[in-house]
């Protein structure tokens, strides 16, 4: 797949600037990007709790931010609570 199918949507210019700027990072500065990304999917996981469950602790909140990202017979297994019961976790 050429780089200009994938971004169909993004102006051939637009999409050159940003492929040039990949092609001259580092890999460490990609790994740092990669980094940072996945700490803002994590912040937003968590707002997203804490906005559907405002009086939820901060072990609820890290639980069911957990149960986003675990499946359920991890998150039985790893914390001992079942994201699919009606009981809040402890």
């Amino acid at each position: 797949m050429r780089p200009s199918d994938e971004f169909g949507d993004t102006d051939p210019r637009a999409l050159e600037v940003f492929l040039s700027l990949q092609r001259e990072m580092s890999v460490s500065q990609k790994i740092a990007t990669v980094f940072e990304l996945s700490g803002m999917l994590l912040q937003l996981s968590e707002a997203g709790v804490r906005r559907s469950y405002p009086n939820a602790g901060e072990r609820e909140v890290l639980l069911r931010v957990a149960a986003r990202h675990l499946d359920r017979e991890t998150m039985i297994r790893a914390y001992g609570w079942d994201p699919e019961g009606d009981d809040a976790p402890n």
